[in-house]
């Protein structure tokens, strides 16, 4: 395989300096300086996803939150003790489309039947989502303002939008308009 590589090489011309125009001198080449080469193949695996940045927030974005574990060791999902000042990571998601409800829709239950004997009202704190179970813990941060609530209904029903506010959650957050720029992840 060698030698028909080096035959290979002895074909290709080369240009000559940048700008030439002509072609360079054709010359032997003395295959005696060539050595052997093995060639063996690495498959490198291609990186994480969630550890890619280019540098750019949008929503797409996952933001990671370093949290010192409290009280040295902590206890992993498995039981087994965390490593004293273990990093734990939690992730935040960008929502750039985020809105808000509540008037019209006062008084109501609820699809997941969490607003409670009144239903909703203008000081309920929670959150629509389609398809997360009822009474799964988010929490939201805006602004220097972090709240944690719970999904307390179904919606929003507007293509490209994840999460509907409910006015308490939009006050608390002093975000009650449709846009972005709000951080969210699953849990406390």
């Amino acid at each position: 395989m060698s030698a028909a590589l080096i035959a290979a090489l002895t074909s290709v011309v080369v240009p000559g300096p940048a700008g030439s125009r002509n072609p360079s001198p054709a010359g032997a080449i003395d295959p005696s300086v060539y050595r052997t080469v093995d060639l063996t193949t690495t498959t490198i695996p291609a990186p994480d996803p969630a550890f890619q940045s280019d540098g750019r927030i949008d929503a797409g974005t996952i933001l990671r939150e370093p949290q010192q574990a409290a009280g040295g060791a902590s206890a992993r999902p498995d039981g087994s003790a965390r490593e004293p000042n273990a990093i734990v990571q939690t992730v935040w998601h960008l929502d750039s489309n985020i809105s808000w409800y509540g008037p019209g829709f006062y008084g109501n239950g609820g699809a997941c039947g969490m607003f409670g004997p009144g239903g909703l009202t203008k000081d309920t704190v929670g959150v629509a989502h389609r398809t997360l179970p009822c009474g799964t813990v988010v929490t939201f941060r805006y602004n220097g303002r972090t709240v944690t609530t719970r999904v307390m209904d179904r919606g929003p029903y507007v293509a490209g939008r994840t999460w509907d506010m409910t006015h308490g959650l939009c006050e608390l957050l002093d975000h009650c308009f449709t846009g972005g720029g709000v951080y969210w992840k699953l849990g406390g």
